[in-house]
């Protein structure tokens, strides 16, 4: 067993004994070392985003002072869900190791393919006003692409 791992799995129990959410802990790694170790705390916070992913990519940027976690490593006790793995990616976190699949998962419950929002609409409207957005953001002397 992996020693990050067996720290998220640590997590993950502690998140389920205290009714915090499902059983899945998350752990941050940067040089061999552990910056940030979370759970799941979607009942807790009653906040759909409050994934073990989503914690610890919270804490460690708060520790970093910095959204750019590309030195880092992840270990999670599952596959990284949709939203998980779209923030991993945007903090640049170039490996994530996990322990239960889809599969897993869908076996407890959580749907990650299919979700429990099928009714879900994504509906484009006029765009004549979010478009300046674009020229204006162009033109910010402050600017930072992220």
């Amino acid at each position: 067993m992996n020693q990050y791992m067996e720290v998220a799995i640590k997590e993950a129990r502690k998140g389920m004994k205290k009714g915090h959410g499902g059983p899945f802990g998350a752990v941050l790694v940067f040089n061999g070392k552990v910056i940030a170790k979370e759970h799941n705390t979607v009942l807790k916070e009653k906040d759909a985003t409050c994934h073990a992913e989503m914690n610890v990519i919270r804490r460690a940027s708060k520790k970093f002072k910095e959204f750019d976690l590309s030195g880092c490593e992840i270990y999670t006790t599952g596959q990284p869900c949709k939203m998980c793995e779209a923030a991993i990616n945007w903090a640049k976190i170039k490996k994530v190791y996990y322990g239960n699949t889809y599969k897993d998962a869908l076996n407890m419950g959580f749907d990650d393919k299919r979700g429990n929002n099928d009714k879900l609409e994504l509906i484009r409207i006029d765009s004549t006003q979010t478009s300046k957005l674009i020229e204006e953001w162009n033109n910010f002397s402050k600017k930072k692409t992220y």
